[in-house]
């Protein structure tokens, strides 16, 4: 990392902690009133770091110099945004936000069925505790004296620790701890993802040297044909700091989102404080989860988006959707697309529940000017005016996620003559066949790979189940048609592997949270019950959708993390519920289960971030005793001294145009850090293989050497006669005669 590059990646963060502030809502009775400021931010500055990037690559000018003027420009208007909004506030004689009541000030809250909301959660960036309105269940929102701002915030945090119960603290305490050691993790640990080696952090050093985002000539088409969201984010930590240093912060904040945001959909649908710590805490427990959030892949900046998503929208079920909301779902959208397009089988589902609730609210709306008089006499009951907002609004949305996914989705049409990519990539992932039966087959098997635990004879007896039953019914379980690749089911997944960790209790919970809430809603959210219902149908129809489009894959579980954020809400309510309004031996049952499934949550989530592959706090491979280069092949740690090898043999021949052999999964980016120029540059590596029609490859004859990776036969084809090519395991290079 460059010296000033600290300081500069202080402006990123310093811009989106400004915008929270002027983003605080004004309107009276918004739930957890941070926590959507924060969702706010986030979509605002996810937005425009990917506007920025399409406009400075269409200009040829992706350089640090630019990035940093883009961020500097950004950092003045959220000052200046944040500042109007406090001058304003200020001669209201309001804080810049309507500030939360203390708990201890709160009216006191009925011990009728259930606890209304308070829409607080103590995790991750601070508690908005909002005092709870006995009747209505939404938050009151209190004016105090102008000019308190964030002592007003920090009073309330003090407050609701202080009024908290111990069981309480317990879970804030725990979900805090999780993600700060998480943080040390990720700003320990070099990036050594297996597919950020491959295709997620080459993409962005193609970008850096190329200055454009132009498709380059490679034989792993995954650098150019998946969606470029979370690497566009790298992408400005890369040019801002000069290196790789901070790029696993960038998963870690989309976990933080993550957890803030389910806590806040907890108390849209009426969850109160215990709810929402419960929700949190299953979430940060959750393995995979835990994990991610120190890593550079991608599940979790998707499931982020999403989350945001999710929260819009529940806002807009008992409320008319402003113009603001309507940029940010549609925000919200476009960085779902543009980040990870699976994530869209949540989203469009959300959207239609937007859709349907904004046309009950406008056909429920007798304030506004209905439509014509019907034939036999009386109105229409639909408002002329507030179903245009609606049907414009929907458009709204749709346009601006095309702004935001839409240079992405050009290029890779004019490229390959489809938006989603050559037939390669259409063909491996989605499903095939559609038929009923394949569908159930593949929804078993994504079930027993997401539910798989330590205990072999369970995985399987339920493997076998399967198989059996795929049989009788006539469909092949290792079908390719319904299975990615050359992959065979079943393959073990309990073990906490940051690619395929199963999610057992977590998924347990919030399917039991999903059955409840669809059939008893009153149960869990007396309050709420309409809303929660229908959430419940939206998470349910977005697995479902998952399991009828996504073929099973081993590393199948991350690609439902999406779908477990959404769900983890879900069961707090649940668990909530469960621990409320037990009377005599029933109420103790509750608690010593609910006690022991959280106490194994906890030793899960405490397990994979101390075990966890392959970054970990204890053990062989730990990030306080790996040195940096071997931490980066704790996948393949044979391969760190062979990289090494071959590059210096490279360098010491002083070649500068260096050719590239591999094949589509092998690792690239250790090319790029090892052949940079003695001034930091980027080494100037050409493919002599490609994949993509329109990107012929180099000719061999024009590069001064040859690293290559894999197949040693595939290589030697490409050498041209004359070269020594040595190769030693996994990695082999050859130079002209005379070097």
């Amino acid at each position: 990392m460059s010296a000033a590059g600290p300081l500069l990646a202080v402006v990123p963060a310093a811009a989106v902690l400004l915008l929270i502030v002027a983003t605080m809502p004004r309107e009276a009775g918004a739930v957890a009133p941070l926590r959507l400021a924060v969702v706010r931010a986030a979509l605002l500055s996810g937005a425009y770091a990917v506007l920025v990037v399409e406009v400075l690559g269409a200009s040829h000018a992706l350089t640090r110099g630019a990035f940093t003027v883009a961020w500097l420009l950004f950092l003045v208007a959220a000052a200046t945004a944040a500042g109007l909004r406090w001058r304003r506030a200020t001669r209201l004689g309001q804080p810049p936000a309507a500030t939360p009541v203390p708990v201890s000030a709160a009216p006191a809250v009925s011990t009728a069925p259930r606890p209304v909301p308070v829409g607080a959660v103590v995790s991750g960036g601070g508690p908005d505790v909002s005092a709870p309105a006995v009747e209505s269940g939404e938050p009151v929102l209190a004016p105090t004296r102008a000019g308190r701002g964030f002592a007003d915030l920090r009073a309330v945090a003090v407050d609701a620790w202080r009024t908290a119960r111990p069981g309480e603290r317990l879970l804030a305490a725990t979900v805090g701890g999780l993600v700060l050691v998480e943080l040390l993790v990720a700003l320990l640990a070099e990036p050594n993802n297996f597919d950020s080696q491959t295709y997620h952090l080459p993409k962005v050093e193609h970008w850096v040297a190329q200055g454009d985002l132009d498709f380059w000539p490679t034989a792993i088409h995954r650098q150019v044909t998946i969606p470029p969201g979370a690497e566009y984010l790298l992408l400005h930590l890369r040019l801002l700091t000069g290196g790789d240093h901070l790029h696993n912060l960038v998963q870690w904040a989309a976990g933080v989102v993550c957890l803030l945001v389910a806590a806040r959909i907890t108390a849209q649908l009426g969850g109160g404080r215990r709810a929402q710590l419960l929700t949190a805490f299953v979430l940060a427990t959750t393995p995979m989860v835990v994990l991610q959030a120190t890593s550079t892949q991608t599940d979790l900046i998707c499931a982020a988006w999403v989350a945001c998503a999710a929260t819009l929208v529940l806002d807009g079920v008992s409320r008319r959707t402003g113009w603001g909301t309507l940029l940010g779902l549609g925000a919200a959208t476009g960085l779902t697309a543009v980040t990870k397009t699976s994530g869209l089988i949540a989203v469009g589902p959300l959207l239609v529940l937007w859709g349907l609730a904004q046309l009950r609210l406008t056909r429920n709306d007798r304030s506004a000017p209905a439509g014509p008089a019907r034939p036999g006499g009386g109105r229409r009951s639909w408002p002329v005016g507030g179903l245009a907002r609606t049907v414009g609004g929907s458009v709204l949305i749709l346009v601006v996620a095309a702004v935001v996914v839409g240079p992405f989705l050009a290029r890779v049409t004019a490229e390959f003559g489809h938006p989603l990519g050559p037939p390669r990539l259409r063909e491996s992932i989605p499903m095939e066949r559609h038929d009923p039966a394949s569908i159930v087959v593949n929804a078993l098997r994504i079930g027993h790979t997401a539910f798989d635990t330590p205990l072999a004879p369970l995985r399987r007896a339920g493997a076998e189940v399967i198989i059996s039953g795929a049989e009788a019914i006539g469909v092949d379980p290792q079908d390719r048609a319904i299975t990615f690749g050359r992959e065979l089911f079943p393959e073990p997944a309990w073990y906490p592997d940051e690619d395929r960790v199963a999610f057992p209790l977590a998924g347990a919970l919030a399917a039991i949270g999903a059955v409840i809430a669809l059939a008893r809603p009153r149960r869990v959210a007396p309050e709420r019950a309409g809303s929660l219902r229908a959430y419940a149908a939206v998470v349910l129809t977005a697995v479902l959708l998952h399991t009828a489009m996504i073929k099973w894959q081993p590393w199948g579980n991350r690609l439902l993390l999406y779908a477990v954020v959404l769900a983890v809400p879900l069961a707090g309510l649940w668990l909530d519920a469960l621990l409320h309004n037990r009377a005599g031996g029933r109420r103790m049952v509750a608690t010593v289960a609910a006690v022991t499934v959280l106490a194994t949550s906890a030793l899960a989530g405490v397990l994979a971030l101390s075990y966890g592959f392959p970054r970990r706090l204890v053990g062989a491979g730990s990030v306080f005793t790996t040195s940096d280069w071997d931490t980066r092949f704790l996948r393949r740690p044979q391969w760190a001294d062979e990289f090494r090898w071959a590059a210096t043999a490279v360098q010491d021949s002083g070649a500068r145009r260096i050719g590239l052999v591999q094949q589509n999964d092998n690792w690239e980016y250790p090319w790029w850090l090892l052949l940079r120029q003695p001034d930091g540059g980027s080494p100037d590596l050409v493919a002599l293989q490609s994949v993509l029609p329109e990107r012929p490859p180099a000719d061999p004859s024009s590069v001064d050497a040859i690293v290559c990776t894999g197949n040693e036969a595939a290589c030697a084809k490409l050498v041209p006669a004359g070269w020594r090519l040595e190769f030693r395991g996994y990695v082999g290079y050859a130079l002209p005669p005379g070097r």
